[in-house]
């Protein structure tokens, strides 16, 4: 296996667009990576170059300690499973696996050796002799892997592989594919747009937009430490929410206020256990609060009257264990920006629309972010 690196890659087409923006990252050696971000936002295109089917304008792209710009895709040590299976229609699960050894010129005891071993990783001896169409999606994804697989590469990618899948087959390749990457030890990139793909599956993250890298880190730093608004939202479902607000310190607290929602009362925190200083909390122009760092309270409760936002419940959304409450403020307009709520089940369901609440946010989940949208810290 190899590590990959990358150091100031651009992408620049001929008609001047720059899709990649100037991206370093280090990847190790048998590291899961993630690669996610909204649609266009260049992540597919950088795992592209990476297997050498885009060409690279500038900087260097290493796979170990050889500099592979200008290697070819066949020589780079790589394998790349796609969205599509591409799988042979005319030929056997066992010969679609091993058409790449057949290639390279190896025996037909060593290509069965191979896909022997390798269909026994998969859990797919049973399918060997059987054709593409005979196949449900699940298992044709197993092949297109093991295509990868049999050629022993030295770093694996992963192009958004299990995007035609459904919702609950998708959830069991996930743990698969996790299991797969412990068994191998291999270096493997991963591209996904799906957050939830991203937090369950790699060891580290890199959240991609518009053509850069917003922040690597392993998927709890990117829960709990968002580098700016655009992470912070981008990772974790469902979103966070985000609302104007300034900060004051007082002699033993900090207030927060919400600049749209000047008839919510302020949220107070004891200034001791505030690891920001007055200049930080100065610039302060915006606060995000994760649907489950939200709870509601009792008008009676003391802690309503010490930051209680009034809401009113506009939809409820019944998941099971849990519930999302869709609220927005009290007098605010219907098209208003709303607040979301991810309480467990027992504390919400007797909710309904219309109902008039007061949320609280737990301590230390409030996310402060300044005017360009850089994290601040928490409160």
């Amino acid at each position: 296996m190899a590590s990959v690196t990358l150091n100031a890659i651009r992408k620049t087409y001929d008609n001047g667009v720059e899709v990649i923006r100037g991206v370093d990252l280090q990847v190790c050696d048998g590291e899961f990576m993630v690669f996610v971000g909204p649609s266009g936002c260049g992540k597919s295109t950088m795992m592209r170059m990476i297997a050498g089917l885009e060409d690279i304008s500038a900087g260097e792209l290493r796979i170990g300690e050889r500099l592979a710009n200008d290697v070819p895709p066949a020589d780079r040590g790589v394998a790349m499973v796609f969205q599509s299976y591409a799988l042979y229609p005319h030929m056997t699960v066992a010969q679609n696996m091993g058409f790449s050894l057949d290639l390279a010129g190896l025996s037909k005891a060593e290509i069965a050796a191979q896909v022997g071993r390798v269909a026994e990783i998969l859990q797919i001896t049973h399918l060997l002799d059987r054709k593409p169409k005979a196949l449900s999606g699940g298992q044709r994804q197993r092949v297109a892997i093991g295509r990868a697989i049999v050629r022993n590469p030295e770093v694996f990618l992963f192009d958004e592989p299990l995007s035609n899948l459904d919702a609950s087959l998708r959830v069991q390749m996930r743990v698969e594919l996790t299991k797969l990457h412990r068994q191998l030890g291999a270096t493997m990139i991963y591209v996904t747009h799906d957050q939830v793909e991203a937090m369950t599956m790699g060891d580290r993250i890199a959240v991609f937009n518009a053509g850069v890298i917003e922040q690597v880190g392993t998927p709890l730093e990117l829960y709990r430490e968002p580098a700016n608004v655009f992470v912070a939202q981008f990772m974790g479902s469902p979103r966070m929410n985000l609302m104007g607000a300034a900060a004051s310190v007082g002699d033993t607290e900090v207030a927060l206020r919400l600049t749209a929602q000047p008839q919510a009362a302020p949220t107070l925190r004891p200034l001791a256990g505030c690891a920001l200083d007055a200049a930080a909390l100065a610039r302060v122009a915006q606060v995000g609060v994760r649907p489950e760092s939200l709870r509601v309270v009792a008008d009676s409760d003391a802690e309503a009257v010490n930051g209680g936002w009034p809401v009113r419940i506009d939809v409820t959304e019944h998941l099971g264990d849990s519930v999302l409450l869709h609220a927005r403020f009290a007098g605010t307009a219907v098209a208003a920006e709303p607040l979301c709520l991810k309480l467990p089940a027992a504390q919400a369901e007797h909710w309904r629309p219309d109902d008039a609440v007061r949320v609280l946010a737990e301590p230390g989940a409030l996310h402060l972010f300044d005017g360009q949208g850089r994290r601040l810290g928490a409160l």
